[in-house]
């Protein structure tokens, strides 16, 4: 399932100025992602990014290609800054995610003078701005909004993006929760269960030749049409397409689709009725156990107070556990006024670390 064409501005040139500012022997322009010696560059950049900010890096070339390959292409163009050794000292990446919002990846080396890097970091957000009013003309809107993050502790990034006309409008917390061998018995089987009314399972494989294994389209649909219900009054909800929603969460390295599942109850017209639903990756470690990550739960309206959210977490749980992993990692609006994050510390989760979401409404005319 590929989205619409891209529909970003493909040339450097026409998106930068005649004269982008940059030191005399820089030059900005497309990477290559097929090449490795580029995506283990950019992957080192976006690694010491993690580390001034957090303290620690996670990223991996898989991350990178996602931004990179040509698969990541169909909705994105990147742009890289080098020096006159050819060497790439930033990096920009912006998505096409849903209709009004585009997402936008701002990487500076760390290791360049300030002043050299401050060039570098305006010509990201001037490239950025020609893409946002390319997208947002495409899509016939008449403002588009830039997305980015940036770690709580990064003041180097918070600077460069407050002086480009974003504002802090949200924070996020980072949680993670432990998990132990024997939580594999906290429901009766992670593929199936049922809690007072309510049913948990796996979303269903196509059968029969020629179905690879592959999801059953009509349960992909109610897990996207869950979460679009669930996620209507949430701050930035944004509503993005079936295909747009399957394109982008296959993108993540992660991905794999035995880590879908859905919450069924039934109505009284006797109905079964898709009302919860939570969408889980694979969290890989260079250095120990894998653990499990929350990329989405929603519950309908109509549902909650059931018992739904828990019966989910309480299933992704037990699925770590039976896998061998150590830990299940989510991420809670910390300024949400529904009081998401007590549920979560109820059932172990402690925050890790904290990002914050950074917006800039860019006029398209």
């Amino acid at each position: 399932m590929i989205p619409e064409d891209n529909r970003f501005e493909s040339d450097p040139a026409e998106a930068l100025p005649e004269e982008p500012g940059l030191p005399a022997g820089w030059v900005a322009d497309t990477p290559d992602g097929t090449d490795a010696a580029t995506v283990e560059r950019l992957t080192e950049l976006l690694r010491d990014h993690e580390r001034a900010g957090r303290g620690w890096a996670g990223a991996s070339e898989d991350d990178v290609l996602v931004e990179v390959s040509e698969h990541g292409l169909a909705m994105r163009e990147n742009l890289v800054v080098r020096d006159p050794d050819g060497r790439i000292r930033a990096w920009g990446s912006v998505h096409d995610r849903a209709e009004g919002r585009m997402l936008l990846v701002h990487v500076v080396d760390r290791e360049i003078d300030q002043q050299v890097a401050d060039r570098c970091s305006d010509v990201l957000f001037a490239w950025s701005e020609a893409q946002a009013k390319a997208v947002g003309a495409a899509r016939g809107l008449t403002v588009q909004q830039v997305d980015t993050g940036a770690f709580a502790d990064d003041e180097r990034q918070h600077a460069w993006l407050a002086a480009a006309g974003f504002e802090r409008v949200r924070r996020w917390w980072q949680m993670s929760r432990p998990v132990q061998a024997e939580e594999a018995d906290l429901v009766p089987d992670p593929a199936r269960w049922e809690r007072k009314g309510v049913v948990f399972r796996l979303v269903r494989r196509q059968e029969g030749p020629g179905s690879d294994g592959l999801p059953d389209e009509a349960d992909l649909r109610a897990v996207h049409d869950v979460l679009e219900g669930a996620f209507t009054d949430h701050f930035n909800s944004a509503e993005e397409t079936f295909d747009e929603f399957i394109h982008r969460l296959r993108e993540d390295p992660g991905h794999r689709w035995d880590h879908w599942w859905l919450a069924e109850v039934t109505g009284e017209d006797g109905r079964v009725e898709a009302a919860g639903a939570l969408v889980g990756t694979v969290s890989e470690s260079a250095t120990g156990p894998d653990g499990s990550y929350v990329s989405y739960l929603g519950v309908l309206e109509s549902a909650r107070g059931r018992g739904v959210a828990t019966g989910l977490l309480r299933t992704i749980i037990a699925d770590a556990a039976s896998r061998g992993r150590d830990r299940v990692g989510l991420e809670v609006d910390a300024d949400s006024p529904t009081g998401a994050e007590g549920l979560y510390t109820a059932m172990g989760w402690s925050t890790k670390y904290v990002t914050e979401s950074w917006h800039r409404d860019v006029p398209v005319t």
